[in-house]
């Protein structure tokens, strides 16, 4: 299929109503679970000697399967102030420059729009750094904080459910600020820093570690919560969120608190607790 063609699908197809059914196939209890893991596991070629359970009867549905743990000491931290926070591929890194974001050639989109619509928020990134990783089915989809950070604030941004994939970032316009997203701002030692979950088609949900489920619910208006009267504090590798099928993460850093990793590049692959920067 030409990249043209599945582009214009993704227009075409009824992504909220695949997205509410693959939501409930993959909560759904039953004997067919562990054939659907298996089939899921050859077609995709999931490493399972990393999972800390490798018996595929062991999961009662498949979101217990597909946001399954690793093994303690399969994942190590590298001794950095930045670590990458999930197992992934590089889809593109680099400056923020006029509030805009690096897509995919031929594509920007503005930082404003990505953390829904605060301009505020938005200009403490400006000349910053940012970072979009995507992950692929195979991969582990547990997210964990790229540093020591104090939660300051979440936002849901309800929006598309366009498929995130390395075709569509090329051929959708400003994606990831069109599709729905919760946005995690939190406070560190080198200022304030933004972990965006980016949504997609069949993503079923999103969740984080101190809220649990984000959505559904799904709806029309931009949702908020603040966390100022709380102190949620999350050291570097832990665990602070994870998705139910799918899809992308995108970072904002603010200027001069982070220099890449040299020896990253466009389409890397990348795994959690690994070098991102200092």
């Amino acid at each position: 299929m030409s990249d043209r063609l599945a582009v214009a699908l993704q227009y075409l197809l009824p992504k909220q109503a695949l997205t509410v059914f693959a939501g409930k196939v993959a909560g759904a209890k039953g004997g067919w679970v562990p054939s659907l893991i298996s089939w899921f596991i050859g077609r995709y070629r999931v490493n399972m000697s990393e999972a800390a359970d490798s018996d595929v009867h062991s999961y009662a549905t498949f979101n217990d399967f597909f946001t399954r743990a690793l093994k303690q000491d399969a994942r190590p931290l590298a001794e950095v102030n930045y670590i990458c926070p999930v197992d992934g591929a590089i889809s593109q890194f680099g400056r923020i420059e006029n509030d805009q974001l690096f897509q995919a050639k031929g594509h920007t989109y503005s930082t404003t729009a990505l953390v829904g619509g605060d301009a505020d928020l938005a200009a403490q990134f400006q000349d910053g750094s940012f970072a979009t990783i995507y992950l692929s089915p195979r991969d582990y989809h547990r997210i964990h904080m790229p540093c020591d950070g104090r939660l300051t604030r979440m936002i849901y941004v309800p929006g598309e459910l366009f498929s995130v994939n390395p075709v569509t970032a090329r051929g959708v316009p400003g994606l990831f600020a069109r599709n729905e997203r919760v946005v995690c701002v939190f406070d560190c030692a080198h200022g304030p820093f933004v972990l965006t979950l980016v949504g997609a088609t069949i993503v079923g949900s999103m969740a984080t570690v101190w809220h649990g489920v984000v959505n559904p619910p799904r709806g029309s208006e931009i949702r908020e919560w603040r966390y100022d009267d709380q102190t949620i504090e999350l050291k570097k590798g832990d665990e602070m969120g994870r998705f139910l099928l799918g899809s992308t993460v995108v970072m904002l850093f603010k200027k001069d608190s982070l220099k890449f990793n040299p020896q990253w590049e466009a389409a890397l692959p990348v795994r959690m607790g690994e070098e991102m920067g200092v």
